[in-house]
């Protein structure tokens, strides 16, 4: 009966809940929205939002908005400087405190992630997954989820990993109101609040490159 509950909740009343409070929120968030905007504007000039391409369910690329956290400095040769280099106080400022995220509900209401689910990771990790990681990819991503409020960049890949098949595998109301809980009290508090660029891991695609390169000189 539990299972019913919770297949009815993931193919039906998730959805309507991710429409409803992803309108709710941006009408409430709106007048910071446009104050982000502006300082994003008058700070990193233009554009305003970020843009990236991340894998959806089934695989399925989709593109991601953010807020603006890092300038276009380049070096001599013309390519862009390193993440840590590139971000700035306040872009620091918009990503610990997650308003850097708030372009998101955009992508809620569109359907292309819901609130609670596997966090999207980059198109060119996909190769990289083993069959049992490539589950998280099952259901729509998140803009939270299990491994967000249990470490978020301090657990290693196959922690973070771990987490988000068991959310897939326990998908339930009961859970994502507790997930939602426990993100909006960490956000608030600034706990497990690495800053990206700077408390980040070392890229998945490198770590299982040399995960699998040092596999195979010890066989």
């Amino acid at each position: 009966m539990d299972r019913d509950r919770s297949t009815f909740y993931s193919r039906y009343f998730k959805r309507l809940f991710d429409v409803i409070f992803s309108l709710l929120l941006l009408l409430i968030l709106l007048p910071i929205l446009l104050i982000v905007a502006i300082l994003v504007r008058i700070n990193l000039g233009s554009s305003i939002l970020y843009s990236a391409q991340r894998p959806g369910k089934d695989e399925i690329p989709f593109t991601m908005y953010k807020f603006r956290t890092m300038t276009d400095e380049k070096d001599n040769q013309g390519e862009l400087l390193m993440d840590n280099l590139r971000l700035t106080p306040f872009g620091k400022f918009l990503r610990s405190s997650s308003l850097d995220e708030l372009p998101g509900f955009f992508n809620i209401l569109k359907g292309d992630f819901s609130f609670v689910g596997p966090r999207p990771l980059a198109l060119k990790y996909l190769p990289f997954y083993s069959a049992e990681e490539k589950r998280r990819h099952s259901i729509l991503p998140g803009l939270t989820g299990l491994a967000q409020i249990n470490g978020r960049n301090a657990l290693s890949w196959e922690e973070k990993f771990q987490y988000d098949i068991q959310y897939v595998d326990s998908l339930s109301f009961k859970l994502d109101v507790i997930i939602m809980i426990k993100t909006i009290i960490a956000v608030t508090r600034r706990t497990n609040i690495g800053v990206r660029g700077e408390d980040s891991p070392e890229d998945f695609d490198k770590y299982r490159a040399r995960q699998q390169s040092n596999e195979n000189e010890l066989g």
